[in-house]
């Protein structure tokens, strides 16, 4: 894509490979790569970039696949500049690009309790998108605002309600960039805030495959089934029962695997191309859907276009 872009204090790196940037270690290059330094820097990247312009964010990658042809446009991912943690009282304002594991500790320590976001992998930004949660808790259980900027450049506080978050799910404006968030977090005593963390991260290891290739779960749990029936506002369904079920713990496509540790986890276990990982995770769908006629919903966000050879005409 030939543009003119408009210049930064940050960097910017034409036609940047995102493989390395992604937890699955898989994926093409993007046209361009910003790494904004400051809040002004990118809302003034943002007022002078052309409109017709495609804009994607990514924070770490830990739930995202790009796919083997790249991404077409600018990639935004948040650093330095965008990563604080602030505590004042029952309030604390982190960064988007600040990891949910440290805001955690840092919480903990200040006796505030935000140790659900301790196991949680990826950065503020995208565990807000996203509504991320375990254990029972949610972030819109504690979320009070998000600071963004617009795709025209224009920084505004939203409410948390104006979000609509719900399960791994949100609204935001199109093309706006969460770059902070508030939260009231609940108080806490800072010894039992760490043993809780430990008890946490112990539970997780004990159960998921931390020390594999994955991006985390890779469906959600279905909505609307039940041990007693549906009922549209419960996911006591598991998507890794769904997949067990049906035989497919342990399915492999190239050197993308459905993990033996976890069914729901999608994993590169070596070698494996975006399409690989995408076709298995799509096998998957299709063979819960037709033994059960459930329909699973990605939970990883799959972005960018195939390789041109895999292109159909």
């Amino acid at each position: 894509m030939q543009i003119t872009l408009p210049p930064v204090r940050g960097t910017l790196t034409e036609n940047r490979p995102l493989a390395d940037l992604t937890w699955m270690r898989v994926g093409g290059p993007a046209d361009w790569l910003l790494q904004p330094a400051d809040e002004d820097d990118l809302a003034a990247f943002l007022t002078g970039l052309d409109p017709a312009v495609p804009v994607f964010v990514m924070g770490v990658g830990s739930n995202l696949i790009v796919r083997d042809g790249g991404i077409r446009g600018v990639v935004i991912r948040l650093g330095r500049g965008f990563n604080g943690i602030e505590i004042d009282g029952e309030t604390v304002i982190a960064g988007a690009a600040a990891l949910d594991a440290h805001v955690a500790r840092k919480a903990a320590e200040a006796g505030r309790d935000l140790t659900f976001l301790r196991t949680i992998p990826g950065t503020i930004g995208g565990a807000v998108r996203m509504n991320a949660g375990c254990y029972g808790s949610y972030v819109a259980d504690v979320l009070v605002s998000v600071r963004v900027i617009h795709r025209d450049g224009r920084i505004e506080d939203l409410p948390a309600r104006a979000l609509d978050l719900r399960y791994r799910q949100s609204d935001l404006p199109d093309g706006a960039v969460i770059v902070s968030a508030r939260f009231a977090a609940p108080q806490g005593t800072p010894d039992d805030l760490a043993a809780r963390m430990t008890t946490q991260l112990a539970k997780r290891d004990e159960t998921q495959p931390t020390k594999d290739r994955t991006a985390g779960s890779t469906f959600r749990n279905p909505a609307g089934y039940s041990s007693t029936g549906r009922a549209d506002d419960t996911h006591e369904l598991k998507a890794w029962k769904a997949i067990e079920d049906v035989g497919m713990r342990g399915a492999r496509k190239g050197g993308a695997v459905m993990n033996d540790k976890h069914a729901n986890f999608l994993t590169n276990a070596g070698g494996a191309t975006a399409a690989d990982l995408e076709g298995l995770g799509e096998d998957v769908r299709k063979k819960v859907y037709d033994s059960s006629g459930i329909t699973l919903e990605w939970e990883i966000m799959r972005v960018g276009e195939p390789a041109p050879e895999t292109s159909k005409d």
